[in-house]
């Protein structure tokens, strides 16, 4: 029987999914001799035997793949036959040169690990740290590539013998699994009160850390958790004092806090769970969902107050599975930190900066290398939406059909910060580092630009960075010693849309924000573009109005009523302010022009009277929505707006304000009248892209920005679009929020350089 030799090169590979052992075993299986491993370049691999097993070997590697794995090409190459004795895993060496090698985002703990977690017989019988090679920690234990336990915060625990020969075996399921670990060997968990609580708490230290915990939040106590990616707080979801407490020790208004329900059936009883959000809700990365939430659920109203979305999340981490099934109910857990602060991650910091938070504290000693906090998504039309991209995504990277002409370093907004690491074929969007306003997350962004740099081995030889001067991650672009490009606001939404679609344009582009620097230096967001991924053209845009003060018009949105229409409602309440202000918009001091949607939705909710002040950033149009959810479609007609002509056109937002004005006078109940400005505000992007239609001959548009995360008005507007012919695209793998903007960033540089080459 003719013996052939082939060289296999699988690209796309992420490390740490088990997909050497995987090849141990399918090549043995087939009687094939040689040998797997991890170099720079991913996983590579070499077969010999009968041609038609090495046939069968190539059919069947991509086919029957780890459930983690993500092959994107697999190669080939004859080789010379060696008569190799037998098949081996070769061990990771230290190589110099460019690594191409991915690393999984943290996985949720298997089906497996969860049978042997509840088995009474198994020796990791409730170990809240069970995993194995399709689950647990990755990303947020890793230090350096290849990843093997030495380069992770495993590294101290060394494995006791039944762990080395569960490791060291080819036919278990944590072969080469680098977090192996067990009771006798691994991290162990522990309850600490904070100091002087010890007999309040009632601790007994004796006592089964899991069961103390859950007695404590029975109690209605507060409590940090040690997470995958950081510490969370939390607390009884059923008892309103304890998150009417955790909520006042956080500084934490109405932001809605995150529920965990044990399983499946636990969330549906808190909120509605169709297939799409069951299909998130149960996936490996185990996001946040938001979901309509069931009236009468014994949910404290303090948990999302005004809200009727809930944030809902099922365990992710053996230790979750342990803390919900003792509890024996669900339970807020929320972000560790304090008001808008990264999650805390160090144990040390957790200790300092939680103390006047949390009761005590269920930690552990296993270190977290990588801050990553929880991604949060939705479903739209079946389809997944991301709000958050973060812990269980990131870092697996996007792949870009165009790809880079050169590594590009884009360095995202200033809210809702990402950056982005961009080589080859690969954009490595990061975690939500958050708000760039204070210097913990200022570091947070820059530690994050230096680990993804180390890891994928991406040295930059361009930075790109949006217009705005006084944005933190502009400044910091422009310090190093880089080609620096600027990328405009809503251009790098429109880009990021297309990447989203594997696209390249032209397209319409409809980006509706709260705020993004213009060409022309004014604040814009409410945009027609035509677009591409390296040019764009401002076609049309709302009417500015000024911001009446600055950024204390977006804190506080009556100043936005002020600035759009004469209204003796809002008026009346803010009378000691209000000439003042007036006169400030009129004479424009302090009072920059804006485009944006996002503040003609924080006018309309002040002339409604829904909110004067913020807490949180777009509260008021969040409510707003929140009040118009539930109308019937002949209670819905749009308020109409003119379009004046013009290259670029302008639409006159304040049309629709004065027909709240009118209805609110009328009588009309608020309801409706929040219905009919959201339709209102779909008909004047519909109007809008027939205009650009008619002027450019384009037939797509691509909807990006934050404005378009309110489901009520992305379902009127696409509904709108689509009845008119148009084909519209939709974020779905990357946020439309500005936590997509470092990849349209990136992408918008290097068609830059592409187009320039051409």
């Amino acid at each position: 029987m003719h013996t052939v030799r082939t060289e296999v090169r699988v690209e796309g590979v992420v490390q740490g999914v088990g997909f050497r052992p995987f090849v141990y075993a399918l090549a043995t299986g087939l009687g094939l001799t040689g040998l797997v491993g991890n170099d720079l370049d991913g996983v590579f691999a070499e077969v010999e035997g009968p041609e038609a097993a090495v046939a069968e070997f190539l059919g069947r590697l991509e086919l029957q793949a780890p459930p983690l794995a993500r092959i994107e090409r697999v190669t080939t190459r004859a080789l010379r036959p060696v008569r190799s004795a037998s098949f081996v895993i070769a061990a990771s060496e230290s190589q110099t040169g460019l690594r191409r090698t991915l690393i999984s985002a943290d996985t949720a703990t298997c089906a497996d690990c969860l049978r042997e977690l509840a088995d009474p017989a198994d020796r990791r019988h409730e170990y809240p740290f069970i995993n194995c090679t399709n689950c647990g920690p990755r990303f947020t234990i890793v230090r350096d590539v290849p990843y093997d336990r030495p380069l992770t915060t495993m590294a101290p625990f060394t494995m006791c013998e039944r762990c080395a020969a569960e490791y060291h075996d080819p036919a278990d399921r944590r072969f080469h699994a680098q977090p192996t670990c067990c009771p006798a060997c691994g991290p162990r968990l522990r309850l600490q009160n904070q100091p002087g609580l010890k007999n309040q708490l009632g601790l007994d230290h004796h006592e089964n850390p899991i069961q103390a915990a859950a007695g404590l939040l029975r109690r209605g106590r507060v409590l940090a958790v040690k997470g995958l990616g950081g510490y969370h707080l939390a607390a009884d979801a059923a008892c309103e004092q304890a998150v009417a407490a955790l909520r006042q020790r956080k500084h934490r208004e109405d932001k809605p806090f995150a529920v965990m329900a044990a399983d499946l059936a636990a969330a549906a009883e808190l909120a509605e769970v169709d297939e799409a959000a069951a299909a998130l809700l149960t996936s490996p990365a185990r996001p946040i969902v938001l979901l309509p939430r069931r009236p009468g659920t014994t949910v404290a109203q303090a948990t999302a107050p005004g809200n009727r979305q809930l944030g809902v999340m099922l365990p992710y981490t053996p230790l979750h599975h342990l803390l919900l099934a003792a509890v024996a109910r669900p339970i807020v857990l929320t972000s560790g930190n304090v008001s808008d602060e990264p999650i805390v991650y160090r144990d040390d910091e957790a200790r300092a900066t939680l103390k006047g938070i949390a009761d005590a504290f269920l930690t552990h000693d296993r270190a977290i290398h990588v801050r990553t906090d929880d991604s949060v998504a939705r479903s739209f039309r079946g389809r997944p939406m991301l709000l958050r991209r973060s812990r269980g995504y990131v870092p697996e990277p996007l792949a870009v059909a165009t790809g880079f002409p050169r590594p590009v370093l884009a360095c995202g907004a200033e809210l809702k910060n990402t950056f982005c690491l961009a080589r080859g074929r690969h954009a490595f969007v990061s975690q939500h580092i958050g708000d760039l306003e204070n210097a913990e997350t200022l570091r947070s962004f820059t530690e994050g630009i230096e680990h993804f740099r180390r890891l994928f081995d991406i040295d930059p030889e361009v930075v790109a960075h949006d217009l705005h001067p006084e944005y933190l991650s502009t400044k910091y672009a422009l310090e190093l010693d880089l080609p620096a490009e600027g990328v405009q606001h809503h251009h790098a939404h429109i880009a990021s849309c297309l990447a989203d679609n594997g696209e390249t344009g032209p397209v319409i582009g409809v980006a509706f924000d709260g705020t993004g620097y213009g060409t022309d230096g004014t604040i814009w967001g409410g945009e027609f573009l035509t677009a591409s991924l390296a040019a764009f053209e401002r076609g049309g845009h709302l009417a500015p109005v000024p911001m009446p003060g600055g950024a204390a018009a977006i804190r506080q949105p009556w100043r936005m009523a002020a600035a759009y229409v004469a209204d003796p409602e809002v008026a009346r309440r803010h009378q000691d302010h209000w000439p003042a202000v007036i006169a400030m918009a009129a004479k424009g001091i302090n009072s920059p022009l804006t485009s944006s949607a996002g503040r003609l939705f924080d006018a309309a909710a002040a002339i409604l009277g829904v909110r004067d002040a913020i807490n949180y950033e777009g509260q008021a149009a969040v409510e707003l929505e929140q009040l118009a959810e539930t109308l019937t479609p002949a209670e819905t007609r749009a308020y109409p707006a003119a379009v004046e002509a013009g290259v670029p056109f302008t639409i006159r937002g304040s049309d629709l304000l004065h027909a709240v004005i009118e209805d609110r006078t009328d009588g009309v109940p608020a309801p409706v009248i929040a219905a009919r400005f959201h339709h209102g505000v779909a008909a004047l992007i519909e109007a809008g892209c027939l205009l650009m239609r008619e002027r450019y001959d384009l037939g797509t548009v691509a909807l990006s920005g934050g404005v378009f995360q309110n489901l009520l008005l992305l379902s009127a507007t696409v509904a709108r679009l689509e009845a008119r012919g148009f084909r519209v695209l939709l974020h779905s793998r990357v946020p439309c929020n500005d936590g997509g903007i470092s990849l349209g960033q990136a992408l918008v540089v290097a068609s830059r350089e592409a187009a320039s080459r051409s």
